[in-house]
């Protein structure tokens, strides 16, 4: 076999042949920043005992109305066209706020299960599952624009970039399967905020999300270009001049690191098609999630294919449903934009939560389903069809390793304006999180221009009620 006479001309070769793949260099060989280690994606301790091993992360994005899904109200039923003053610094002055009215839901709750935990009608499969979430009624956050919330919800921070919560638990834990990417992000559109969503930012740049888009490709560049038995001889005359090179200096952690991300990228060539491949699922399984067989789009796709990633080792999954151009963003017309995204993902979130119940993942797997924000009980018209951006407070739930079942946390007033008790932040939400894969919040930093950072940042408390 032939072989080129420098190694930087070998790497020439392999990135036209075949085996360095074009799409995935950026993200592959970004280790500069690695930590003291020739593998900054070995898997590592965590600080306690873990309750889970992997996360699902389900974002709905755009801001899903409490008041019309897990946060009943029946005095805002009652009270519906009722002006209402709101005393609150965000409104004072604010165009729009001087005269406010009451908004009944739109859709009828129900109790459901054992628990008799009232949902609604919109998520009529979900509820169904009741029994299995923990559902968190008195989230807040800071922010009310669409970007900074949603920034704030995957990286503690509303106004600064900073790591995604998927990137600080690989930077924590490492990942358990080395052919495979440790943080995934699947999306069939781009969020609010974009790529920071799943960005490492100062983490070393392996630990950033992978995006997949669902589609008959998911996951860019990833077919080998050549025959596996010359590739493998490839990759095996580009290891000798690696370890030749490692060697000539001192074994340096960062060109280490480097060495390892060409032998990732060898291995999700055979690992990441056969998780992306959905044709040996049974016909019962695909019909659980709402999944015609032969597709590759809808968030039916994207809840099998997260299941199918956790069992290979993938330690955090995100699924953002739609994006910055079609979203929960009801401003409008809540039954026109909710209900159709409503049905697109009851059935296979709930189909997710069944199967993973039943093959016994759901013990140490979390699923956490979440928005940015909620949305407002009232508008500025008695007859407004749509509801406006509300982070004062909203709902979230959480299911699986670690976590109560079947029960309601915190609560907001009779209109659902505010908390009233049991207040959870978004630093609490991601504390208790990290608290669950056995990541202490505050001993979780980064040294990062002069200061120990964290994903929390000076704030929150683990949410210890609705934990076992």
């Amino acid at each position: 076999m032939f072989l080129p006479s420098t190694r930087r001309t070998f790497l020439r070769s392999a990135v036209s042949s075949s085996m360095i793949l074009p799409g995935l260099v950026s993200e592959l060989l970004a280790e500069d920043a690695a930590r003291a280690s020739s593998d900054p994606l070995a898997a590592r301790p965590a600080h306690a005992p873990a309750k889970a091993k992997n996360v699902i992360f389900l974002f709905m994005s755009g801001g899903v109305s409490h008041v019309d899904s897990f946060d009943p109200k029946p005095k805002l039923t009652a009270d519906h066209g009722k002006s209402v003053a709101l005393d609150h610094p965000e409104t004072r002055n604010r165009p729009g706020y001087e005269k406010l009215f009451l908004k009944r839901p739109q859709w009828e709750f129900h109790q459901h299960g054992k628990s008799g935990i009232p949902v609604s009608t919109l998520f009529p499969h979900v509820a169904g599952c009741v029994d299995d979430l923990a559902v968190i009624r008195s989230m807040h956050a800071d922010h009310s624009n669409h970007y900074n919330a949603t920034l704030g919800m995957h990286t503690g921070s509303f106004n600064q970039a900073r790591p995604s919560i998927g990137s600080w638990v690989s930077y924590g834990l490492g990942t358990a399967n080395r052919n495979l990417p440790s943080f995934i992000v699947i999306a069939p559109h781009m969020p609010y905020a974009g790529g920071q969503v799943w960005a490492s930012d100062f983490l070393p740049g392996s630990h950033q999300g992978t995006l997949v888009v669902p589609g008959p490709e998911p996951m860019k560049n990833i077919k080998p270009r050549i025959s596996p038995s010359l590739q493998r001889q490839e990759m095996a005359a580009l290891d000798e001049l690696n370890r030749a090179h490692l060697a000539q200096r001192g074994n340096d952690p960062a060109l280490a690191a480097r060495i390892r991300s060409f032998e990732t990228a060898f291995g999700m060539q055979m690992a990441a098609p056969e998780a992306f491949d959905l044709s040996k699922e049974t016909d019962e399984t695909l019909s659980l999630y709402g999944l015609k067989r032969g597709s590759s789009q809808g968030f039916a796709w994207q809840c099998l294919t997260a299941r199918r990633l956790i069992e290979r080792g993938v330690r955090f999954v995100e699924l953002i449903d739609s994006g910055a151009s079609n979203n929960w963003d009801a401003h409008g017309d809540m039954i026109g934009q909710h209900a159709p995204l409503a049905k697109n993902v009851d059935q296979p979130i709930a189909g997710l939560l069944k199967d993973l119940k039943r093959r016994g993942m759901l013990d140490d797997t979390l699923v956490v389903w979440t928005s940015e924000f909620g949305r407002t009980p009232f508008n500025n018209s008695a007859d407004a069809k749509g509801r406006e951006h509300h982070p004062w407070a909203f709902s979230s739930w959480l299911a699986g390793a670690g976590v109560k079942s079947g029960i309601v946390y915190g609560t907001t007033d009779e209109y659902g304006v505010r908390v009233a008790e049991n207040g959870v932040h978004v630093n609490d939400f991601h504390a208790t999180i990290l608290y669950l894969m056995g990541l202490d919040h505050t001993r979780l930093t980064y040294r990062f221009s002069g200061r120990d950072y964290r994903l929390t940042d000076v704030a929150g408390e683990v949410v210890k009620g609705i934990l076992v």
